[in-house]
C-alpha cells in the first residue's frame, strides 16, 4: 500500500488515524529533547508513522568515537520494527534539528538514513524544515534517486 497525502489538506491517512504534517513534525521535535548531543550540540528528532495510525519516535545519541552514534531516523526505524516486526508498514517520516537552546536547524536525513527509509519503500514522504521554517516533504526517492537495490536469487 502507497503513502496516501493529500496537499491541500497536509493529511496522512493510517489505518485508523489521519495525522497532519504539524502533528508529525510535533512528535519529531519532541524527540529531539532526549538526544544525547555532547559533542556536536545538534539536537535531532524523527518520528515515523506506520499504516496502522502508530508513531514511533527516535533521537541522535551520539558517542565519542563518532561512527558509533545513533541517528534520530534509524532509532525510530529500529523503535518501529521492534514493536510491528513484518507487518511494518512506514506511511511517513519526518525529521526535526535544532542546536543547543537555539530554535530549528535545517536538516533533512544523512545518506545512511535515506538508504534506511529507501529499504521500507521508495514512495515514503520524508518531512524536513529547511532555512526559514520553510517545511520540505518529499518521497524518498527523489533524496536518494540511486538508492542501494538487492536482487535475491
Amino acid at each position: 500500500m502507497q503513502p496516501i497525502c493529500c496537499e491541500k489538506s497536509d493529511v496522512f491517512r493510517g489505518a485508523k488515524t489521519l495525522i497532519n504534517s504539524a502533528a508529525l513534525m510535533d512528535a519529531a521535535k519532541t524527540a529531539a529533547e532526549a538526544a544525547y548531543a555532547r559533542y556536536s550540540k545538534l539536537f535531532v528528532g524523527a518520528a515515523l508513522l506506520c499504516a496502522n495510525g502508530n508513531i514511533y519516535r527516535g533521537c541522535n545519541v551520539e558517542n565519542i568515537a563518532f561512527p558509533l552514534g545513533t541517528c534520530a531516523e534509524q532509532a525510530a526505524i529500529a523503535a518501529a520494527r521492534l514493536a510491528e516486526a513484518e507487518a511494518i508498514k512506514i506511511r511517513a517520516i519526518a525529521v526535526y534539528a535544532r542546536r543547543r537552546k537555539s530554535s530549528h536547524v535545517a536538516c533533512s536525513p544523512c545518506g545512511g538514513c535515506r538508504q534506511r527509509i529507501a529499504e521500507f519503500g521508495l514512495d515514503i514522504p520524508v518531512l524536513f524544515y529547511r532555512t526559514g521554517m520553510v517545511l520540505i516533504e518529499l518521497p524518498i526517492k527523489e533524496l536518494l534517486p540511486y538508492s542501494f537495490k538487492f536482487k535475491a536469487r
